[in-house]
């Protein structure tokens, strides 16, 4: 049998023999309780609260507005609604940089008040520092490489990243940074497939590539985006597996039609 068939809750030992056995790992973004439940239900592996929530649930353009007691709010709702899936929730951009106390403080509050399972942060040697202190504390680390959405100021643009020589190598050498640090796992963004699979091989730990190819560990995409709630955005990784945003305005305008043609409610409908 699988090892996902068999796994009453996933934890992150079962995400590293999952990698062992040639398993993939499926994992998709969610911000509230009911939605957590059906992705918990269909036995997502992983769950991730994502700081996305900044742009599909609250309109921002980044990912930078959002809050850590937003992260906590959306996180909390989350965990109310799992029971199998590993919950990961991102350290939202300045509740860690450059500040391993701070990171400590935000990762402790984001554990104790939402009883999460892990958190996750951007970066390589440059937070080092933040994952060594938070992991003291016997809080698990996801890590996070190449396109980093929190540094879109710094970079400009969400293009594809290390494509160049340069900076595919120092790619490599953080991810492997990253693992004798301990993190659990890494989440490669928007690289080559080609290096995206030579960083798998090259690590123990589980790798989940969004953009990345079909080689890393597993996959992860933000749920808004391949249940085609959003429309504005279609990069060429994404695949709808749903066009909700039809669905669901189509569903509104029947209720619409229905309410002021005094169809709704008919005889079967009241009390």
């Amino acid at each position: 049998m699988p090892l996902h068939k068999s796994v009453r809750k996933v934890t992150t030992h079962v995400l590293n023999a999952m990698k062992l056995k040639g398993e993939k790992i499926a994992m998709l973004t969610g911000y509230d309780y009911s939605i957590a439940r059906i992705l918990d239900e269909a036995e997502i592996d992983v769950i991730l609260v994502g700081d996305s929530a900044s742009n599909v649930m609250a309109g921002y353009d980044t990912t930078l507005p959002i809050t850590l007691d937003n992260m906590i709010y959306h996180a909390a709702s989350v965990v109310r609604g799992v029971k199998r899936a590993l919950v990961v929730v991102d350290l939202p951009f300045g509740t860690y940089q450059g500040n391993s106390k701070e990171a400590l403080a935000s990762s402790i509050r984001i554990m104790k008040e939402t009883g999460a399972h892990a958190v996750k942060l951007e970066g390589g040697y440059q937070v080092v520092e933040s994952i060594e202190r938070i992991l003291s504390a016997g809080i698990p680390v996801m890590g996070h490489l190449g396109l980093t959405p929190q540094a879109i100021h710094k970079f400009g643009t969400y293009v594809v990243r290390a494509k160049e020589e340069e900076e595919a190598r120092r790619l490599m050498e953080d991810a492997k940074l990253l693992e004798t640090t301990g993190c659990f796992a890494i989440v490669l963004e928007k690289i080559p497939a080609k290096l995206a699979e030579e960083v798998t091989n090259s690590v123990k730990i589980p790798v989940i590539g969004i953009g990345a190819g079909p080689k890393t560990d597993g996959q992860v995409l933000v749920l808004h985006d391949m249940l085609g709630l959003t429309q504005e955005f279609s990069p060429r990784f994404l695949r709808r597996y749903l066009d909700l945003h039809s669905e669901i305005k189509g569903a509104v305008q029947a209720y619409i039609n229905d309410v002021r043609a005094g169809q709704f409610p008919n005889e079967k409908e009241q009390y």
